[in-house]
């Protein structure tokens, strides 16, 4: 038990939300998971929660390559995650569609959630608060995808007024709170936070100096955002200038994105290697295999994050980081407060690209070793989760300040 649930006199209850059983892949249930796993390992009680909305196309089966109202494969890729983490009995999923709850906790889970003390509602840009969310007495919007979020409650005056009706706001922005970041003020008071991982569940393994610098990622998660005359684009307009990184190197550049074949087939010829993005992402264990049998991470960002100086740092990058491997990122602003050189390389041109794969290359050991340190430091989820419920709880007497420079 931490000390703040010391001081409230017992544990807290905890409601997380996200989009595990709707989105079902490794990658992306990981990191909702980071927060489940590790405020349980803090002493809290933890419950996930997870609502269909009211969408035809709201449940995405891999297996059957489509999307629509049917969340039996999200269900069991859902059950087999938490279960594997030993959070077998803590969630539930509401369908809308039926007007029934799913999940171990489903008899329950309304009373739970009027009992709550804390709601993290992950993504920002999630659905309207439900009616058994509302009376939680902290209400936290967790922002994971800065500037589009802002941009999302600048244009919707619905979203906007939803976000009115919580407590507190958090943001990946870490830039957001030093002043430097150049994204739209949509009138929240935004303060920082950063992704976390639970350091136990992605031990170090060696790394070998013969395998590919990889990533795994989308082209395009959505249309690109606009405001004031300025364009805010996806990983596709960032990827441009990096097209003929392969041709520049000797070392092994690998995607595991799904483009479309016309887009794949052009980046082939450039040198680029592909892999099956739903095979690496099939559980959280294929896509945890897939990061620890790569020698690093090589990835930009959405151009947007970059365009804004947003400060963002990626939990796909931060899972590298923790299985001991280097990671070479292009710039948003995380390198105002995160070191770089060591284990996280940034860049912001292709020379600058090709000098970190020569650096990381030269030195593979150490920034092998420099990586786990960096996720110790910057992002282990003690620390992280801690420093976060004291910014919700206002807790002076335990603020632990996340390292900056």
């Amino acid at each position: 038990m931490n000390l703040i649930s010391k001081n409230m006199g017992s544990r807290l209850r905890i409601i997380i939300t996200g989009y595990i059983l709707r989105w079902p892949l490794g990658g992306n249930a990981w990191a909702y998971l980071q927060y489940v796993l590790g405020l349980s390992k803090l002493g809290h009680e933890v419950y996930y929660v997870e609502e269909s909305g009211d969408s035809p196309y709201c449940c995405y089966d891999p297996s059957r390559y489509t999307s629509d109202t049917n969340p039996d494969y999200g269900l069991k890729f859902t059950a087999q995650a938490f279960d594997s983490l030993g959070l077998k009995d803590c969630w539930a999923y509401y369908d809308a569609h039926t007007s029934t709850w799913l999940g171990p906790c489903a008899d329950n889970i309304l009373e739970i959630c009027t009992t709550a003390d804390l709601l993290l509602r992950m993504p920002a840009m999630a659905d309207s608060l439900a009616p058994w969310l509302e009376q939680i007495p902290k209400r936290v919007l967790v922002d994971i995808d800065p500037v589009f979020t802002q941009l999302r409650y600048l244009g919707d005056a619905t979203a906007k007024r939803d976000a009115q009706r919580y407590t507190n706001y958090l943001s990946f922005g870490e830039n957001i709170s030093r002043g430097t970041a150049k994204i739209p003020d949509d009138g929240f008071p935004w303060q920082t936070t950063r992704p976390t991982i639970v350091l136990d569940a992605w031990p170090v393994t060696p790394g070998s100096n013969q395998g590919n610098y990889t990533t795994i990622m989308k082209w395009k998660s959505y249309p690109a955002g606009e405001y004031k005359g300025v364009r805010y684009g996806m990983k596709l307009e960032s990827f441009q200038p990096y097209i003929d990184l392969p041709e520049k190197t000797n070392a092994g550049l690998e995607l595991t994105v799904d483009g479309g074949h016309k887009v794949n087939q052009d980046l082939a010829q450039k040198g680029w290697q592909f892999c099956n993005p739903l095979e690496i992402t099939r559980d959280l264990w294929t896509y945890q295999h897939y990061i620890q049998q790569s020698k690093a991470e090589f990835s930009v960002a959405k151009q947007g994050y970059v365009i804004s100086n947003s400060g963002w740092f990626s939990d796909r990058s931060v899972c590298y980081l923790a299985s001991g491997r280097p990671v070479l990122l292009q710039d948003t602003g995380f390198s105002e407060w995160l070191e770089t050189g060591a284990g996280v390389i940034s860049f912001n041109n292709p020379d600058e690209a090709l000098a970190g794969i020569e650096e990381i290359n030269s030195r593979y050991e150490f920034h092998c070793q420099a990586a786990r340190d960096i996720a110790q430091e910057y992002f282990d989820s003690e620390k992280v989760l801690s420093h976060l419920l004291d910014l919700v709880f206002e807790n002076k007497a335990r603020k632990i300040e996340l390292h900056r420079k």
